[in-house]
């Protein structure tokens, strides 16, 4: 399935994507269970933190120090990666860094590799680069397995394969697999980890992405529930980190932190079951080829955003998702994008960086703006602020349209209380297309408004001049 960076190649604006997913209502039925299940269990888990919003605060602090620092820090952890064994590797964008990815594989001799669920690998589409160079990437996630193998996209951050139900998900098994199962999440369990146990035992590479790099020490940091991780990260010779710049803490003290956010915020875990981390290449131990390939991807263009740049201290816990009401009616997939929900109309506008992008354009348009993602968010990323700063944004970069006219010509109106009094007995004579007080049918472009909704007639006098005539 083709596509550019961040975003779905031939995915449909935002707006055109939703209409067709709100009329899929086991769709709906499948992401309002998902989604309040989770959203109950976050809010319990937290409840029994009273110091979770110091927390959230010290949170935003390092990240907001991160970025600050971002250059130093970035040398620092490629210094202390290199004196333990590792080999850093620096990409511009998502075409540089498959290069880097497909010759290391090529190096190795490898045919397959196995992988660790990653966002930052989803985001350069690896493993179609991956296939075109003939290597094979076997997802190990049991979501992301779904996902692969139904041909399908990701419609979640932490549950990929949120959409589907348990019916779906044993008849993609049994097609693709083989295999006789029942739909009884044992079973289904039972099913994929007999699949992937050869491809453990038998892959020479393995390719991950990271949560967090520690700058000072090097390592390298991978919190997960299923195991397949710790298998992918332990067995193989070779392997591959592939890691957006911004995902750096500075020092273990505040690994700590986020330590304590991260799990409570997705998957709604006291910690997580599978907490990795490796350093370098430590001799007759785990991989003894350790590489880390860093990609910027747009991300340094989104730093030099005042206002934007804050979604780059997203920990990829998607809380947001589970709060917003857009996101649990349309699903991840109506947003085109890697990166669904809030956190992704913020980020994949900043990131594609090009606001006459119809598709990147249409989503910071994806919210009501009700603020419950900035309510739950870990590290305190003000969505709405952004939201409405990209939607300027979109605004400006349309250029002159007959909605930039007529707002142009609204600011000229109420610039001046005379002229703002002739509009309003101008319009007042609306009224005379009213009946029973509704006006219902207007000429062109008020018919986009009277198409779907009534408006009340105004008064033949305006609340000024009664004033003026009654208290003046």
């Amino acid at each position: 399935m083709a596509r550019n960076p961040v975003t779905w190649l031939g995915s449909p604006t935002f707006p055109k994507a939703a209409h067709k997913a709100l009329a899929d209502t086991q769709l709906r039925q499948n992401l309002r269970k998902a989604t309040g299940t989770i959203r109950g269990r976050r809010a319990a888990a937290v409840a029994e933190m009273t110091d979770w919003e110091q927390l959230r605060v010290a949170g935003e602090q390092i990240k907001n120090d991160v970025l600050a620092r971002l250059d130093t820090l970035l040398v620092q952890l490629e210094e202390s990666v290199t004196a333990r064994g590792g080999v850093v590797h620096w990409a511009r964008d998502a075409e540089e860094a498959n290069r880097i990815v497909l010759d290391l594989c090529r190096e190795e001799q490898a045919t397959e590799v196995v992988k660790v669920k990653s966002m930052a690998t989803a985001e350069i589409g690896l493993n179609e680069a991956l296939e075109a160079g003939g290597v094979h990437a076997v997802e190990t996630d049991l979501a992301e397995l779904i996902v692969q193998l139904g041909d399908d996209r990701p419609s979640h951050i932490l549950v990929p394969a949120i959409h589907r139900n348990r019916s779906e998900i044993r008849e993609i098994f049994q097609r693709r697999m083989g295999v006789e199962v029942s739909d009884e999440p044992a079973d289904l369990a039972e099913a994929a980890r007999v699949h992937l146990r050869e491809k453990f035992l038998t892959t020479k590479v393995a390719i991950s992405g990271a949560n967090f790099a520690v700058a000072d020490t090097g390592s390298i940091v991978v919190l997960e529930s299923e195991g397949n991780g710790r298998m992918c990260l332990t067995l193989p010779d070779t392997l591959i980190t592939v890691m957006g710049i911004e995902k750096l803490v500075p020092s273990w003290q505040d690994l700590e932190v986020f330590l304590q956010l991260l799990p409570r915020s997705s998957t709604a875990e006291r910690m997580n079951p599978y907490t990795s981390v490796w350093t370098g290449v430590t001799p007759g131990d785990g991989p003894q080829r350790f590489h880390l390939v860093l990609i910027d991807n747009g991300r340094t263009a989104t730093l030099r955003d005042s206002v934007g740049r804050q979604a780059l201290r997203c920990i990829r816990c998607s809380a947001c998702l589970n709060v917003c009401p857009v996101y649990e009616r349309t699903g991840g997939q109506s947003y085109g994008s890697v990166y669904p929900g809030p956190i992704g109309a913020i980020l994949t506008p900043q990131l594609v960086g090009d606001m006459r992008d119809p598709q990147a354009a249409s989503l910071p348009y994806a919210s009501s703006l009700c603020g419950a993602c900035f309510e739950v968010c870990p590290v305190r990323i003000d969505i709405p602020s952004v939201l409405t700063h990209l939607r300027a944004e979109a605004v400006e970069a349309k250029g002159r349209t007959a909605e930039s006219v007529a707002m142009a010509a609204a600011a000229w109106m109420f610039k001046e209380a005379s002229r703002y009094e002739k509009a309003q007995r101008a319009g007042a004579l609306a009224r005379f297309l009213a009946r029973d007080g509704r006006i219902t049918s207007l000429p062109w472009p008020g018919s986009r408004w009277t198409s779907s909704r009534d408006a009340p007639a105004p008064p033949s006098e305006s609340f000024r001049a009664w004033w003026r005539r009654n208290r003046g």
